[in-house]
């Protein structure tokens, strides 16, 4: 059985510091890729603490660094200083995310901005800003989500943010097909992560009954995907959204 090795290869993952993010992180690490990972910089410095302490875990190939996705000032510094430690970028996981539940009606300018600004924004200047380091032949992996085809409940923000991300991660894979880099998303359905344990235990317990499966996910299964694509294995996959919901097709 062929198996991956990332040795050499350098992975910038957004919201790296925990959940999905920290996943991929894990998966793209244990391969042999140096891992980039990026947080937010929280007043209070709590992401910051989370992310160092995850790098340390790493031991070795991995650094912690803040930026905020909605600011293309940060993110030219923070992929100067990836190339700075690294040489160079190989891999971009587009993970950074935000949730502002609300139904429609009762939803807040600024609940909606926030979640297209950080959701989908975030993925086009996080991209944009690592285009030029990224190298031929490398990857971009968007994290989509179930919610893009579903439109759950309460979620216009959220569901049209990734619906943009899955739009926006065909047109990519053909401009940046000439440069062999290939794009593609993952869509996870519901994670049993921090994010998807917010979920009210009543509408965690009716979704449940859409799954086949009849499990949530786990980080980790969403990391390995990640990494699948990643690496040589998915050599001429680009400009595709791999669902991973367990069935879930509601």
């Amino acid at each position: 059985m062929r198996s991956i090795d990332l040795t050499g290869k350098t992975a910038l993952i957004t919201g790296g510091g925990q959940g999905i993010g920290l996943a991929c992180a894990v998966a793209l690490h244990s391969a042999g890729a140096n891992v980039v990972l990026n947080y937010y910089p929280d007043p209070a410095g709590t992401n910051r603490q989370i992310a160092e302490q995850a790098a340390e875990r790493f031991q070795a190939r991995a650094i912690a660094l803040p930026a905020d996705v909605r600011r293309p000032d940060e993110l030219q510094q923070l992929v100067a200083d990836a190339v700075a430690a690294f040489g160079g970028i190989d891999i971009l996981v587009n993970n950074a995310g935000i949730l502002r539940d609300r139904s429609f009606r009762k939803m807040s300018q600024q609940e909606w901005q926030d979640v297209i600004d950080t959701n989908l924004t975030g993925v086009f200047n996080t991209s944009q800003a690592a285009a030029d380091a990224l190298r031929d032949h490398g990857s971009i992996i968007n994290i989509a989500s179930l919610s893009a085809v579903t439109g759950f409940f309460g979620q216009a923000n959220y569901a049209s943010a990734k619906a943009g991300v899955v739009a926006f991660t065909k047109v990519l894979s053909k401009e940046l097909a000439r440069r062999n880099i290939r794009v593609n998303a993952v869509a996870p359905g519901v994670v049993d992560t921090e994010m998807g344990q917010s979920i009210p235990e009543e509408n965690r317990k009716a979704m449940l009954t859409n799954i086949p499966l009849g499990r949530f996910a786990t980080p980790e299964e969403i990391g390995n995907v990640v990494l699948f694509l990643a690496s040589p294995l998915a050599s001429y996959i680009t400009g595709q959204t791999l669902h991973v919901n367990g069935g879930w097709w509601a």
